[in-house]
């Protein structure tokens, strides 16, 4: 710890060692939260934090997908308000031929989780064996589950102290959490979505490229095929925030009836992985994608995964009958006329968690049915009484907060402002 507190690189042997050590109970909290703050402070090297990736991977069992016969894609995003792309990307790829072996977290704070809005089907179960999981991606082209116990199980621990320690945000400690769980899986692709702006934990564009750098540097390592994109979070990426809000979204867009830049950023997703595995041209790996939401594929898929994980299928046919819906809907207008020129998303995302749609706490229950529809766009000009969202909430005293947050996380102007990139960059391994 002393050699690392004084900014001395520490040899790769030595520094897996200890990572296992912990792992097995080995190593005290003490010593091990004197180490994260000491690489939160100085930094770790690419030697270092590729060998505190491979020990995290070592700690426990991996999941190879052998027995699965289609060009398989794992993606991950790093969290933000509104990112519903997992929920459309997974079918969708499935859809065109490829496999996605998904393992998903929870929400805490102001972003939402992947099993939590899919746990809002009635029905759904989450988890699922790896033999069982493996047999569904190729039986059914796709599964989405929580990661199992003894799967980098040196990451579980780690992250619960980093937590604790105010260590998280460290750029390498986070590629090594990342990455320790997308190399224990055996994808042919990994795609990584990073998220930059006021909704994301990378809070600008420079930042955010950085963590896809270093992610995309331990894929190289390891010879593994690795893609990321930097893509724009400082709003919404859809209108729905909130997890039977956010599903019903998903539907319309992998229903091919909602366009938006959810839908484009799950096509770019999917377009990526078709040109990667199949060798397509990107144009026509577009329009492949495209076509697969609109003529009905992708809902198909998302059907049949529902299906084999015990949820409703009728989700995709009517997600009003089959979600959770909230007993009161607020609109909240626009207080004047003018144009959007910035959303706090992480304000809105906090809104939504107030309401009871995300945790504060990785114990705290969550309300599948609350949350918050936000319609414009950065740029959009808005008129006076425009309804800009709309709140679902357990009482009218919930939702009269939630209206009062959203307002004041937005920002104004009398003249045009451009929208903001919905990408940034690629980077790949």
């Amino acid at each position: 710890m002393a050699r690392k507190r004084d900014g001395a690189e520490l040899d790769p042997a030595e520094l897996a060692d200890f990572v296992l050590a912990y792992a097995r109970g080995e190593v005290p909290d003490y010593l091990a939260a004197a180490f994260l703050m000491a690489s939160y402070v100085r930094g770790l090297s690419p030697a270092e934090t590729g060998a505190m990736t491979q020990a995290m991977i070592d700690s426990g069992s991996t999941l190879p997908l052998s027995g699965v016969a289609r060009p398989k894609v794992d993606k991950h995003s790093t969290g933000g308000v509104s990112d519903g792309v997992t929920l459309v990307f997974v079918p969708l790829a499935a859809s065109l031929g490829l496999a996605v072996a998904k393992l998903s977290g929870r929400g805490l704070g102001h972003t939402g989780g992947t099993l939590d809005k899919l746990e809002s089907i009635p029905g759904f179960s989450t988890e699922l064996l790896p033999a069982d999981l493996e047999a569904q991606v190729e039986r059914v082209g796709c599964a989405v589950a929580g990661q199992s116990a003894d799967l980098v199980p040196a990451d579980g621990a780690l992250y619960a102290l980093r937590d604790a320690t105010a260590t998280v945000s460290s750029v390498p400690l986070i590629a090594a959490s990342v990455m320790s769980k997308k190399l224990a899986v055996g994808s042919d692709l990994i795609l990584l979505d990073v998220k930059a702006g006021s909704g994301a934990f990378m809070k600008t564009p420079e930042d955010a490229t950085r963590l896809a750098e270093a992610c995309v540097d331990l894929a190289r390592q390891r010879r593994r095929r690795c893609r990321a994109a930097v893509t724009d979070m400082s709003q919404p990426l859809g209108t729905a925030i909130g997890n039977a809000l956010e599903v019903a979204e998903c539907v319309r867009v992998l229903r091919g009836g909602e366009k938006g830049r959810l839908r484009e950023l799950s096509i770019e997703f999917a377009a990526a992985a078709l040109v990667e595995l199949e060798a397509r041209g990107v144009d026509e790996a577009r329009r492949d994608a495209a076509a697969a939401l609109d003529d009905g594929n992708a809902a198909e898929s998302f059907a049949r995964m529902v299906g084999a994980q015990g949820g409703d299928p009728n989700v995709v046919e009517d997600p009003d009958g089959v979600l959770p819906l909230a007993p009161i809907r607020t609109e909240v207008a626009a207080p004047g006329s003018g144009f959007l020129t910035s959303v706090d998303a992480e304000a809105l995302g906090r809104a939504a968690a107030a309401l009871g749609a995300e945790r504060t706490r990785k114990a705290d229950p969550i309300d599948p049915a609350v949350g918050i529809e936000f319609f414009p766009r950065i740029g959009d000009r808005v008129d006076t009484g425009d309804s800009i969202a709309r709140v679902h909430a357990r009482t009218e005293a919930a939702a009269e907060t939630a209206a009062s947050a959203i307002l004041g996380a937005l920002s104004w102007s009398d003249e045009p402002v451009g929208a903001p990139p919905l990408f940034h960059t690629w980077v790949r391994a």
